[in-house]
C-alpha cells in the first residue's frame, strides 16, 4: 500500500449526508472535518443501479440523481482519493446484456454473457419437468448457496421458452396487471369475459401454479402464457467469465473506474464468480487465485490498487492467502473483537491479532461500523464460541439483530446494529472503539453514522420492510443533523483523532507497532524516524490517553 496512503477513509453512500454527493462535499469542506478523511470509500449507489442499495449495477455511469462529475472532481481538490466497488459476480437485469437477450434470445451477442444453467449443467443431472437440470448430489455437495433452492432464474425468450440463468443473489419475478382491452385486442376473447378474467388475475397472488379462474378456467393457458410474455424481472444475473464479452466489460469497468480518480477498487463478491463442475461455487481453488490475478493485471494498467472482499472464518486462514499473495485484507476481525474486548474488560484476543498483522506484515484495511452488518462468521477461529455468543448477546440486548446464513439458525453471519448502539451508545467507548481503530496497523475506514454516533434506525427497519434489517444502519442524515452533530463531544474528539492519523508522520507504514497487555490495561506504541505515537486504554475503568512525541 502507498505509505502516503494510509490515512482515514470516509465510507459513505452518496446520499448518506444531506441526499447529495454535493452535500457531502460541503461537509468535508466545513473547518471540522478538515483534514481528518484522505480517501473517500463512496459506495455503488453513486453509480446508475436498481436494487441493493447500489450492488445490482445496471452501468457505472453515475447516477445523475446522486452525483454528478463536478461533485467527483471537487473531491479531487479537496485533496480526496477515492475508493470504489467493481461488482465482479454479477450485474443487474436491466443492464443493456441481459436486456439484449430477453429482446433477442439465442440471437443476441450476449447469449452467453451470463451463466446458462442447463448448458453449465449438461451431462451432469437430470431434466425436471420445470425446464432445469437438478445437479446429481455428488457435483453440488461442497456447493454455497446463498438462499434456499437452486440459484436459478427462469427466463422467458422471445420464441417462448424459458431458459435457466444461474442467479446467486436477488431475483424477483413480475406480473403486470391484465387489463380487458388487451385481452380482447390480442388473445380475441369477448369483453365481459375479458374483464371478469382480468378482475380475477389481477386480485391474486399472480402465481401461475396456483391461480383458479373458475367459470374461465379452460383460458386458463392461454391467459396464462400471455400474462407470461409480459412479466418483466428484478435482480443480479451471474457473469460467464468464460466468455470473452465479460472480460472487454471488466475492462472498461476499470477503465471508467480510474477516469473518475479512483485509487482502490473494491472487488465484491468476486469469489463467487469462478464456477466449475463438482467445484465450490465459492472460493474456488485455483479458480479464484486465477480470476483475481488477471483482474489485477488490468488493474495495474490503470495504477489501482486491489480490496479483495471476501467473508471467510479466520480458521479458514483466507486472508493469509490474500497478504501472502500480495493483496491488502479487509480486516473484518477488528468490529467483534473490539467489543469482545469491553465485555471480558481484557484485549488479549485484540493484541493476538494486532500481533499477527504486525508480524505477517500484512496490509489491512479496518473497520468497526459499514453498511452491512459487524461481522460474526470471520470471528470463527480467533475468538473462543463462548466469546462469540458474548459478542452476539450483547449486540442483541442493546437492540441489534442477528443475521443467520441462510436463514438457519445456530449459523450466524453477522449482527445488524449500529456500532454505537453496541456499544451501548456510550461516548466513551465509542472514543476508546475509534482510537483503537487509529492505532490498528493499516487503514481505517470510518462509516459516516460511527462518527455521528448514530443510534439503532428502527423506522428505517419498519419502512423496508421484510429483510430491511440492513436499514438499521443505514439513516440519511439532514445537514441539520449534520451541524448539530458537529458540535458534540463525541464526534470533534473523533474527528480530532482522524486528523491525528492522516496527518502525523508517525503513523506511516515504515513505523515499530508494539503492543503490551497488563490485565485490563492495554497499549499500543507506534514509533518511527519522526517520532512516537502511544495510546494507553484501560478496558475496566473505560479509559484512554493519547500522547504524541513528533
Amino acid at each position: 500500500m502507498d505509505k502516503r496512503k494510509t490515512g482515514a477513509l470516509l465510507n459513505a453512500y452518496c446520499d448518506s449526508m444531506g441526499g447529495q454527493l454535493s452535500k457531502i462535499v460541503e461537509v468535508l469542506k466545513k473547518k471540522e472535518m478538515e483534514g481528518a478523511f484522505e480517501s473517500f470509500y463512496i459506495l455503488p449507489s453513486v453509480f446508475n443501479s436498481d436494487l441493493d442499495r447500489g450492488f445490482s449495477l445496471i452501468n457505472y455511469d453515475l447516477n445523475e440523481a446522486l452525483a454528478s462529475k463536478e461533485d467527483i472532481e471537487e473531491l479531487k481538490k479537496l485533496n480526496i482519493n477515492l475508493m470504489m466497488d467493481f461488482v465482479l459476480n454479477h450485474i443487474s437485469v436491466l443492464s443493456p446484456q441481459f436486456q439484449d437477450i430477453l429482446k433477442k434470445g439465442d440471437a443476441s451477442k450476449y447469449r452467453d454473457f451470463f451463466i446458462d444453467w442447463n448448458k453449465f449443467w449438461d451431462g451432469c443431472g437430470e431434466m425436471t419437468e420445470a425446464g432445469y437440470i437438478q445437479p446429481d448430489e455428488k457435483y453440488i455437495k461442497d456447493m454455497f448457496f446463498r438462499k434456499a433452492g437452486l440459484p436459478i432464474l427462469m427466463v422467458r425468450f422471445p420464441d417462448g421458452r424459458e431458459v435457466p440463468y444461474w442467479n446467486t443473489f436477488y431475483q424477483e419475478v413480475n406480473y403486470p396487471d391484465l387489463n380487458a382491452y388487451e385481452l380482447v385486442r390480442d388473445l380475441g376473447l369477448q369483453y365481459i369475459t375479458s374483464e371478469e378474467i382480468a378482475k380475477i388475475f389481477n386480485s391474486s397472488d399472480k402465481n401461475p401454479n396456483t391461480i383458479d379462474f373458475g367459470r374461465w378456467n379452460k383460458y386458463k393457458e392461454t391467459v396464462l402464457e400471455y400474462a407470461r410474455s409480459k412479466r418483466t424481472y428484478l435482480g443480479q444475473m451471474d457473469l460467464n467469465i468464460k466468455s470473452d464479452l465479460v472480460w472487454d466489460y471488466y475492462r472498461d469497468t476499470l477503465a471508467k473506474l480510474a477516469s473518475y480518480g479512483t485509487s482502490i477498487v473494491r472487488l465484491d463478491a468476486f469469489a463467487y464468480a469462478p464456477k466449475e463442475v463438482g467445484e465450490r461455487n465459492f472460493l474456488n481453488d485455483p479458480g479464484t487465485w486465477d480470476l483475481l490475478e488477471k483482474i489485477d493485471e488490468i488493474a495495474k494498467q490503470y495504477q489501482l490498487m486491489l480490496l479483495p472482499e471476501i467473508h471467510a472464518s479466520y480458521e479458514e486462514k483466507i486472508y493469509e492467502i490474500l497478504a501472502e499473495k500480495g493483496y491488502m485484507v479487509y480486516d473484518f476481525f477488528l468490529p467483534g473483537l473490539v467489543i469482545d474486548a469491553f465485555e471480558r474488560k481484557n484485549g488479549s484476543y485484540l493484541k493476538k491479532w494486532m500481533d499477527e498483522i504486525v508480524e505477517k506484515k500484512i496490509q489491512t484495511v479496518n473497520m468497526l461500523g459499514c453498511h452491512d452488518g459487524i461481522p460474526l462468521l470471520d470471528l470463527k477461529g480467533l475468538l473462543p464460541e463462548e466469546s462469540i455468543q458474548n459478542v452476539i448477546q450483547a449486540t442483541v440486548k442493546r437492540g441489534g439483530y442477528v443475521k443467520d446464513l441462510h436463514g438457519a439458525k445456530n449459523v450466524y453471519y453477522q449482527v445488524n446494529a449500529t456500532y454505537y448502539s453496541a456499544l451501548g451508545e456510550s461516548d466513551q467507548r465509542m472514543l476508546m472503539a475509534r482510537a483503537l481503530q487509529i492505532f490498528m496497523p493499516g487503514k481505517p475506514q470510518v462509516w459516516y453514522l460511527d462518527l455521528f454516533a448514530g443510534k439503532n434506525d428502527y423506522e428505517g427497519m419498519r419502512r423496508a420492510g421484510a429483510g430491511g434489517h440492513k436499514e438499521i444502519n443505514r439513516t440519511n442524515l439532514t445537514m441539520e443533523q449534520i451541524e448539530e452533530g458537529l458540535q458534540k463531544e463525541v464526534v470533534l474528539k473523533q474527528l480530532e483523532m482522524l486528523r491525528m492519523r492522516s496527518n502525523c508522520k508517525v503513523f506511516s507504514e515504515d513505523a515499530e507497532i508494539t503492543s503490551a497487555l497488563n490485565g485490563s490495561e492495554m497499549c499500543i506504541t507506534w514509533k518511527n524516524q519522526y517520532g512516537k505515537a502511544v495510546l494507553t486504554l484501560d478496558f475496566e475503568k473505560e479509559s484512554y490517553q493519547i500522547q504524541i512525541d513528533e
